[in-house]
């Protein structure tokens, strides 16, 4: 089993933008400090719910500060970015952190960062499949070339090229964030992990991996590969020595975080957009989740990787909102959980 952190460089109440970024970087640290897998970096533009707008700059900034873990994107959207432009950010971090940089993508959701960014609503609606198709190619091809919808240009040279440099593998493994059959379907048929979302519980992930392995062996992926394939569940991971204490600080700190985080997202044509309440929903992660002592977060962990067949993790251990309680958080993490997973 593989246990990383998830960070969204989440402004809670009354914090500055700067104090959630430092965060998020020294949970990073902390992450291989505690000896965790892997850290998992989110992106958002405009809203305080995430202040990293570019996970993949944020990426780049802990290759260089660490030595060991491995970081990915969780996600980088590709509705708002040029796939080409993404490839070769993430063949400069593959090669330059020798092989240590994991890209996830999606699709993203209906919000005014459309706009912003000048690629419309069609991107969001209809081009994640042609985009992920480019990506893919720039990242396993030495040359590419595009004749689509969206991105049409003549075939170019890839610089620089992942496979040619590193031996280990053909290139930074492409994971694709996952909440609907047609994106497990896109997943699936590309023979691509998928990253599943913390507002699902075991039996929603367990019927999206079955669903992912139907439609990869009726794409002919090997049985090999389907077992292989190294989905990641991301979850909420709180531990003190009593459940109830673990709770209590979530449920004090996360609702704030959420109502003023979610309440700021803006669609890009104006449409209704229902809003999760926030108490409720921390009460529901707090439920599904790692939550409350070592013991029973290392029990949680076995139970959805028993349920589901996942065996990566990307759990949000900021929920607090607090540095020194995150640092502790994930200290606790590796020390006391993961001994008992693996």
């Amino acid at each position: 089993m593989r246990v990383g952190s998830f960070v969204l460089a989440a402004q809670f109440p009354g914090q500055g933008q700067g104090e959630a970024l430092h965060r998020a970087v020294r949970t990073g640290e902390a992450a291989e400090e505690a000896g965790l897998d892997s850290v998992w970096l989110a992106e958002h533009h405009f809203v305080p719910y995430g202040t990293c707008p570019s996970a993949i700059t944020l990426a780049a900034l802990l290759l260089g500060r660490t030595r060991r873990i491995r970081v990915g994107t969780a996600v980088s959207v590709l509705s708002t970015a040029h796939p080409v432009a993404l490839g070769e950010q993430a063949a400069l971090l593959h090669v330059t952190s020798g092989g240590r940089f994991s890209l996830g993508v999606g699709r993203g959701g209906p919000w005014v960062d459309l706009a912003v960014f000048g690629t419309g609503i069609e991107a969001y609606e209809n081009g994640f499949p042609e985009s992920l198709d480019l990506l893919v190619r720039w990242l396993r091809e030495p040359s590419v070339g595009a004749s689509g919808e969206r991105f049409s240009f003549p075939e170019v040279p890839v610089v620089p090229r992942p496979s040619e440099v590193l031996e280990d593998g053909p290139g930074p493994e492409v994971v694709v964030a996952c909440t609907s059959p047609p994106s497990v379907r896109l997943a699936a048929e590309r023979g691509l992990p998928m990253l599943l979302g913390m507002h699902v519980g075991d039996e929603e992930k367990a019927e999206m991996v079955a669903l992912w392995r139907r439609h990869a062996r009726a794409a002919g992926r090997s049985p090999d590969a389907i077992a292989a394939a190294g989905h990641v569940s991301a979850g909420v991971c709180q531990i003190a020595d009593r459940r109830t204490d673990a709770v209590e600080v979530l449920t004090k700190a996360m609702p704030g975080w959420l109502r003023q985080g979610l309440a700021a997202h803006r669609t890009v044509d104006g449409r209704h957009r229902a809003m999760r309440d926030p108490m409720a929903y921390t009460e529901l992660l707090c439920g599904l989740h790692p939550v409350g002592t070592a013991r029973l977060c290392a029990d949680r962990l076995a139970a959805t990787s028993e349920r589901t067949g996942i065996t990566r993790f990307a759990l949000l251990v900021e929920g607090s909102g607090d540095l020194a309680t995150t640092e502790e958080n994930v200290r606790r993490l590796g020390a006391e959980v993961l001994p008992q997973v693996r």
